[in-house]
């Protein structure tokens, strides 16, 4: 049977890989690239720990931060086929402390001006980051400033043992933040999908954690990706690591003290999730495969097809439409969707790959996309950060494209 792709050409991608460990860019590297829900490439290369030379294990553990993202969008959208909302649903309908939301518009983050926003805050624009909510790291206003004094952001709240929030309390905390344009006006990466998360949690009633497991991830046999790393995934959890001012690379979570060892209080359906690349294969098949897997439908294909589209108005891409400083994708030519980018022109965005491809990355410098006209998908997981220090994602879609027959 035909694999769709040139098996030694795909060689390439596994140099690349080799390449970024062997010149100390990244502590360890670990692709995979499918055909119709079938492996044609698994390469593993490096450490899980540099400093106790520990090898990279098949079934390695990974922060795959905002990868988490798309799962919480898709629990969202389970609720959505039952009836249980509507996208333009305002937001206090289920949230009331996101009632009456003010838009900052000047002042400092001390004395800030506000005003009331001039358009409803829906759920489509929680799905959408149109919300007007941000990210603390994004350091271009004084909105990001307010924040990070709030101490909210997903990363940062796990990491920061002074001062933890539940996702309830975080929510209520970013409710009293201001928007920093009015919803459905642009577009800024945000903690929309942490709001994601416990919208799930109220409309369903089960914790934001337990309905996610429930729903997404025993039905997909996802059984390493969690909120926290088991018992026994211990031994296979990766260090996390980041560029030092000398260019080499510093430890900044290590595997064997880590926060993700433990329990979070925050549960963050924007960034909290573990997993492996085995279990989020799973995943991705049930999306190419238009929601079901082995006979177990867990989103419906028209749904996810929606979801798959570009809902940016007019077609816009993230670059006419965004205010973002940031985000887990080049923004010229991509669209979004309810959870994915989706590539609207290649060209424009200069990177090989089809019309349509969806997917996301997550902050330690993984990504996944799924490619419906190829029927193609790739997953690649590492640990190292800032995600937009290397040009690996364009490398990896290049390296992949070039071997297709």
């Amino acid at each position: 049977m035909s694999t769709g792709f040139n098996t030694k050409r795909l060689t390439l991608l596994e140099n690349l890989c080799d390449r970024y460990v062997n010149d100390g860019k990244f502590p360890c590297a670990q692709v995979q690239v499918a055909h119709k829900g079938e492996v044609v490439l698994r390469h593993s290369v490096g450490k899980s720990d540099i400093e106790t030379n520990q090898e990279l294990s098949e079934n390695a553990i990974f922060r795959i931060y905002s990868m988490t993202k798309p799962l919480t969008s898709i629990a969202l959208m389970q609720l959505y086929e039952q009836g249980c909302f509507l996208l333009e649903d305002e937001v206090d309908r289920f949230l009331p402390e996101f009632s009456n939301p003010q838009v900052l518009v000047g002042g400092s983050y001390l004395k800030p001006v506000l005003r009331p926003a001039q358009t409803a805050l829906t759920v489509r624009d929680m799905l959408m980051h149109t919300s007007g909510l941000t990210y603390s790291f994004h350091f271009s206003n004084n909105l990001d400033k307010m924040y990070r004094e709030s101490n909210l952001g997903s990363i940062a709240m796990r990491l920061n043992e002074d001062e933890v929030l539940d996702l309830e309390e975080t929510v209520k905390r970013l409710s009293e933040m201001p928007l920093l344009f009015d919803p459905g006006t642009s577009w800024n990466y945000s903690m929309s999908t942490d709001v994601c998360g416990r919208l799930v949690e109220v409309i369903s009633g089960i914790p934001f954690d337990a309905y996610l497991k429930q729903h997404v991830t025993d039905p997909l046999e996802m059984g390493d990706t969690a909120f926290s790393v088991s018992s026994i995934g211990r031994e296979r959890f990766t260090s996390n690591y980041a560029i030092s001012k000398d260019d080499s690379l510093t430890k900044i979570d290590d595997c064997s003290t880590s926060q993700y060892l433990n329990k979070p209080i925050f549960v963050s359906g924007g960034g909290g999730l573990v997993s492996t690349t085995d279990d989020y294969q799973r995943f991705v098949n049930m999306l190419l495969q238009g929601g079901e897997i082995d006979g177990v439908r867990v989103i419906g294909r028209k749904t996810l097809e929606f979801m798959a589209s570009n809902h940016l108005p007019n077609k816009l891409t993230l670059n006419d439409f965004g205010q973002s400083t940031f985000s887990e994708t080049t923004m010229e030519g991509m669209g979004f969707g309810l959870g994915f980018s989706v590539l609207e022109d290649p060209i424009s965005n200069a990177t090989l790959g089809s019309k349509g491809i969806f997917g996301w990355g997550g902050a330690a410098s993984t990504i996944f996309w799924v490619d419906p006209i190829e029927e193609i998908t790739c997953i690649f997981m590492t640990q190292f950060m800032p995600s937009s220090f290397y040009p690996i994602r364009r490398e990896l879609k290049a390296a992949v494209y070039q071997a297709l027959r």
